[in-house]
């Protein structure tokens, strides 16, 4: 175990006082104080989740000139654009704010831009498309902060520009209608959180409490935004923004919705998965769904995904699904191909992983799976991984980080030798040309290393507890789940069991371990065990002096336990 164990310690009096007031499990208590949980309302509040306090949707800046906007336009049929990202944070939020408009009977129509052939987010180019189709508004979701061009010809063609967006933005803004973005400096409504899904959201909030103010649903259903609360689960769990308050409530909910299996696109999405809808969590959504509806913005074009979310017909649903999934498949060969690549690159270079950054490029790399790939060599390395295609015209890139180097910071830094870029603290895209690629590097490289301490590249597992295996029991499990859904800011448990015996196991696929554990010398509370992506299987440990390992409730047998290794 190279990792670096932290043991989290309890606030005692806290602890005390849940097991007490809330009659939990003594495991629950401590982990609601490891969340910072330390009150009874704040542990009430946290476990049952409600939308009395969700915030006005007006505190965000601009949302009141943005609904008038809107408004006048529904009212005036005028034509409205709502722009989208190829992501499943962007296509979700345009899904979303498709569905309420049309639902409104308002001049609407969508676009996702083509991942490589247009890039990211509203360009010059798409302006000139608007002025064709006569477009009166356009409304972006999930990009638009960085659009300075395209908001400043949108003005010249007399089409106003309302932005949402959720991405880190710059010391100035576009010159918009409306700038939505909880992450402005000037904005106070505390919502910084949210995913592109969660701001057009709240926009969605903020128009229907406008148009009922307006008398617009004395004609018409008002309708119930819960409905769309399935599209804002796949987006925020997808775009992994923090799971706490509001978005927390809203995914709780939000898997209700997805568990009815109300929406043929997701049903049909769940069910080429291989997944049952009634017992679908973050895990299933971060690993089975989000991978097929990005799949198609890397291999194809996103817009696929927009009408699979917004389908109302089964039989097509389905079709779609299937191609989603044949898209998938594709993708995970390309990135494995990158993957390997980059790792035969390693090992006939090892002194590349000597530094704090992996930062490569090469005329052959798909450029739509880098993001992916970066992922996983950053999660290997424990270090920021930086990966460029140079096959056509300016380098276009990935980068990936860990949770202590914030590297859309480092490219700020260095935003003199860049094309373009944007992101997120653990995630960012750029664009560079070919001639700055090793100056870009090297100045990346000098910012990590004078910013970050040897420290920040250790990597820690924080244990919550340490549990004897009589204490892994369903009353356990079923106490944990309580706090689901798990994701960014509200990380699974992960528990600590020492002196273990394999008593039996075997090897699932080609690099899974399915094992029975005994505590050394007992066997009165034998565990079921699963140990994922083992790179070597010819020498299996038969004894584990301590393992970490995550705590589930087995779907198929949901009165049994399994334990996840995620250590030895």
């Amino acid at each position: 175990m190279d990792t670096i164990l932290k043991y989290f310690e309890p606030d005692k009096a806290a602890v005390e006082l849940f097991i007490e007031r809330l009659n939990c499990h003594p495991i629950l208590a401590k982990l609601l104080t490891a969340r910072n949980i330390l009150t009874v309302q704040d542990a009430e509040s946290f476990l049952n989740p409600n939308f009395e306090n969700l915030t006005d949707p007006f505190l965000i800046k601009d949302v009141d000139i943005a609904v008038k906007r809107i408004y006048t336009a529904i009212e005036n049929k005028e034509k409205i654009l709502v722009f989208g990202d190829f992501d499943a944070d962007g296509v979700t939020a345009t899904a979303l704010l498709i569905d309420f408009l049309e639902y409104c009977h308002a001049d609407t129509s969508w676009y996702i831009p083509h991942r490589i052939k247009e890039g990211y987010g509203l360009q010059p180019d798409h302006i000139k498309m608007a002025r064709d189709r006569d477009v009166d508004l356009i409304i972006t979701v999930d990009c638009g902060v960085t659009s300075f061009d395209a908001v400043r010809d949108a003005g010249y063609e007399d089409i106003d520009v309302i932005i949402t967006d959720h991405h880190e933005p710059g010391p100035e803004l576009p010159c918009a209608l409306a700038v939505i973005n909880p992450k402005r400096k000037d904005c106070g409504s505390c919502l910084d959180y949210l995913a592109g899904v969660g701001v057009a959201f709240f926009l969605v909030m903020a128009l229907r409490k406008f148009l009922r103010e307006k008398g617009f649903w004395e004609d018409l259903n008002e309708p119930n935004l819960k409905d769309s609360l399935d599209l804002f689960t796949i987006g925020t769990i997808g775009d992994m923004v923090p799971l706490v308050h509001i978005n927390r409530t809203l995914c709780i909910a939000g898997f209700k919705r997805i568990r009815k299996g109300t929406r043929p696109g997701l049903k049909s999405l769940a069910d080429i998965s291989r997944l049952d809808l009634t017992k679908i969590d973050s895990d299933d959504i971060s690993y089975k769904i989000v991978p097929r509806i990005n799949a198609a913005g890397r291999v194809s074009h996103a817009r696929i995904c927009v009408s699979q979310l917004t389908a109302t017909d089964r039989i097509s649903a389905e079709k779609t699904a299937g191609l989603l999934d044949q898209m998938n498949t594709k993708r995970r060969k390309i990135e494995q191909e990158i993957v390997t690549d980059i790792e035969k690159k390693l090992i006939q270079n090892p002194h590349l992983l000597n530094k704090k950054l992996l930062f490569l490029w090469d005329d052959q790399w798909d450029p739509s799976v880098l993001g992916i790939a970066a992922s996983k060599l950053s999660k290997k390395y424990f270090c920021p991984v930086v990966l460029l295609s140079t096959g056509n015209g300016d380098a276009i890139g990935s980068c990936r980080s860990i949770n202590r180097v914030n590297i859309h910071q480092a490219l700020t830094e260095s935003e003199s030798l860049l094309v373009k870029f944007g992101g997120h603290a653990m995630a960012s895209g750029l664009t560079v040309k070919k001639d700055n690629l090793k100056q870009l590097h090297q100045r990346l490289q000098n910012y990590i290393e004078t910013s970050y301490s040897h420290h920040d590249f250790q990597k820690t597992l924080t244990i919550d507890a340490i549990l004897d295996p009589q204490d892994i029991d369903i009353q356990l499990a079923r106490e944990i789940d309580q706090l689901r859904p798990f994701g960014i800011e509200n990380p699974e448990p992960v528990f600590l069991c020492e002196d273990l015996d394999v008593v039996s196991s075997y090897i699932i696929g080609n690099s899974h371990r399915k094992m029975t554990l005994e505590r050394s010398g007992s066997s009165n509370h034998p565990l079921e065990a699963f140990h994922f992506n083992i790179t070597d299987t010819d020498n299996l440990p038969v004894y584990f002096s301590k393992i970490a390992f995550k705590i589930k409730i087995n779907k198929f047998r949901t009165n049994t336990v399994q334990i996840i290794i995620e250590d030895i």
